[in-house]
C-alpha cells in the first residue's frame, strides 16, 4: 500500500510539473504556444464582447456568439483547474490579484443561467484583458513595469499635490464662473461650474456648457491656456523620476573589467555585451 501511495504520488508530482512548465515555461515551445493561444482567445472572447452589444450582429449571429463564448468560457475553466493543479499552494493562487481575475473571467456565463440579459455580465466579461499583464509579464516587459512602478511610487507624493491643487483651481474658478455668468448660459449651480472647469480644464471642452458674457470668455481663455501646462505636469514628473533612476543605476553600477560596459540588469551576472562574468 505504501509502494502504492508513493506511485502515485510521484506520478501526480510528475503531471502537475508538466503542467507547470506547459502554463508558466517562457523559454519552451510549449510554453510559447500556450501563450499565444491564451492571447488569441482571450483577445477573441473581448471581440466577442464588443460585437454582441451591436443590435444587428447580434441579431444576425446571435446564436454563433453564444456558442462561441460558451467554448472560450470552457477552455479558460479547464485552464482555471489547470493553474489549480500546477502550483503546491492552491489557495494562494485562489486568492491572488491574477487569479480572482481567471475566476471573474469565468464566471458570466456560468451567472447567465440566473441573471439573464444583464449588462453588467458584459462588463465583467471585458475584464478578461487584465490578463494581458501575465502574458506580457515576461522579459523586458517585467523590467520596464517595475521600473515605471518604481517611478508612479517615488512620485506619488508630488502627483498628489498636483492633483490637490488641480481640485483647488477648479473649485476657485468654477466659483467666479458661477457669479460671472447667468443660469441661461448653464452655469446654474457652483458644482456645474466647477463641472465646467473641469472639462476646460483637462482640454475635453465637451460645449454642453459655454460663457456669454466677455468676463467669462477671457476667464475661459485663461483656464484653457493654464490647461495646457496643467497637462504636462505630471507627465514631467514621472519622466523626470525615471530619468534619475535610470541615471543612479547607471552611476552605481559596475562596469565589465573586459570591455569596461555596464550590464542591462542590475543583478546581471554575465556581461550583456562581451560575456565576461562580473564581479
Amino acid at each position: 500500500m505504501v509502494k502504492t501511495k508513493n506511485i502515485n504520488k510521484n506520478a501526480f508530482d510528475i503531471l502537475r510539473q508538466r503542467i507547470n512548465i506547459i502554463i508558466h515555461g517562457v523559454n519552451t515551445p510549449a510554453g510559447k504556444l500556450f501563450d499565444l493561444v491564451l492571447l488569441f482567445i482571450i483577445l477573441l472572447s473581448v471581440m466577442l464582447v464588443l460585437l454582441e452589444t451591436v443590435e444587428n450582429i447580434d441579431k444576425r449571429f446571435h446564436d454563433i456568439l453564444i456558442v462561441a463564448e460558451w467554448v472560450i468560457t470552457i477552455f479558460f475553466t479547464f485552464e482555471y483547474f489547470l493553474r489549480i493543479i500546477s502550483t503546491r499552494k492552491p489557495l494562494q493562487y485562489i486568492f491572488s490579484f491574477y487569479g480572482l481575475i481567471d475566476l471573474i473571467s469565468i464566471l458570466p456565463m456560468y451567472l447567465s443561467f440566473f441573471i439573464p440579459n444583464t449588462k453588467i455580465l458584459s462588463v465583467v466579461r471585458a475584464l478578461r484583458l487584465l490578463r494581458l499583464f501575465r502574458i506580457l509579464n515576461l522579459g523586458n516587459f517585467t523590467g520596464q513595469a517595475t521600473e515605471l512602478k518604481l517611478a508612479l511610487n517615488a512620485s506619488r507624493t508630488k502627483i498628489t499635490v498636483f492633483v490637490y491643487f488641480v481640485c483647488i483651481i477648479s473649485v476657485l474658478l468654477g466659483a467666479v464662473m458661477y457669479v460671472v455668468e447667468s443660469p441661461e448660459s448653464g452655469f446654474t449651480s457652483i458644482p456645474t461650474s466647477i463641472y465646467w472647469c473641469i472639462v476646460t480644464l483637462t482640454t475635453v471642452g465637451y460645449g454642453d456648457i459655454a460663457p456669454i458674457t466677455t468676463l467669462g470668455k477671457f476667464i475661459a481663455s485663461f483656464i484653457m491656456i493654464l490647461g495646457y501646462g496643467i497637462i504636462a505636469v505630471p507627465t514631467g514628473i514621472v519622466t523626470a523620476q525615471i530619468a534619475n533612476s535610470k541615471n543612479k543605476r547607471k552611476l552605481f553600477a559596475p562596469n565589465c573589467p573586459n570591455c569596461n560596459s555596464q550590464p542591462l540588469a542590475d543583478d546581471a551576472r554575465y556581461c550583456s555585451k562581451c560575456g565576461t562574468k562580473l564581479t
